[in-house]
């Protein structure tokens, strides 16, 4: 059994509005000459060390975890679990 490492990612469904980033996009990112840069989205990151016996039981952990808890709402909100690597 190892610890594990896991990122969990919490934005916006693409449909729904994202008022962080639309600001941050045309407040500073476009006033700052970096017109190049087209959209921003605001995103949750959340980072938890999980003990598990392989990768795969650490990443259903912790989507069982964020279901279970309503960490993020299914109806306006997408997540995204990374296992991102073992400390042994």
């Amino acid at each position: 059994m190892g610890t594990y490492t896991v990122e969990i990612i919490i934005e916006n469904k693409p449909a729904a509005r994202d008022p962080e980033g639309e600001t941050i996009w045309r407040d500073l990112v476009m006033k700052g000459g970096y017109g190049s840069v087209k959209s921003i989205r605001s995103a949750k990151l959340l980072r938890a060390k999980v003990g598990a016996v392989s990768e795969e039981d650490a990443k259903n952990t912790i989507f069982r975890m964020c279901n279970e808890l309503r960490i993020f709402n299914p109806v306006a909100h997408t997540c995204t679990i990374n296992v991102k690597g073992v400390e042994n």
